[in-house]
């Protein structure tokens, strides 16, 4: 179900060890990914001192936007799962300085692993 939840924008988890060698260049000497979801092109990615939003822009996806979150500047977030005839999850993640919070569509098998990782990270 991968593919499908790809083709209508639901995010589902991709090999964290991949996504560690794709970043090495921008990740610290001692980050290392714990975690990733794939959202078409884009990536949101835990690694062992943030969270990064990955924005892959333009037709060819070579302008990248990358958003970097320090676990301690993250006040709350909101995971909501999806019911019998809704087929997809939803992240919310407020930051210190933030009025609104950042938001992504999840898979539904990804929602509860996504909430575990992200409280294991923050406390």
């Amino acid at each position: 179900m991968g593919v499908l939840d790809r083709l209508m924008g639901n995010a589902s988890e991709v090999d964290a060890a991949e996504i560690n060698q794709e970043l090495s260049p921008i990740l610290a000497d001692n980050e290392q990914v714990t975690q990733a979801f794939k959202l078409v092109r884009d990536l949101f990615v835990f690694t062992s001192h943030r969270l990064i939003f990955i924005d892959k822009q333009g037709m060819t996806g070579k302008k990248v936007d990358y958003h970097s979150i320090p676990y301690r500047a993250i006040t709350q977030f909101k995971v909501e799962t999806a019911g019998h005839f809704d087929m997809d999850a939803e992240l919310s993640v407020w930051v210190s300085g933030q009025d609104q919070p950042l938001k992504t569509e999840l898979s539904k098998n990804t929602a509860l692993s996504l909430q575990k990782s992200l409280a294991n990270a923050m406390f």
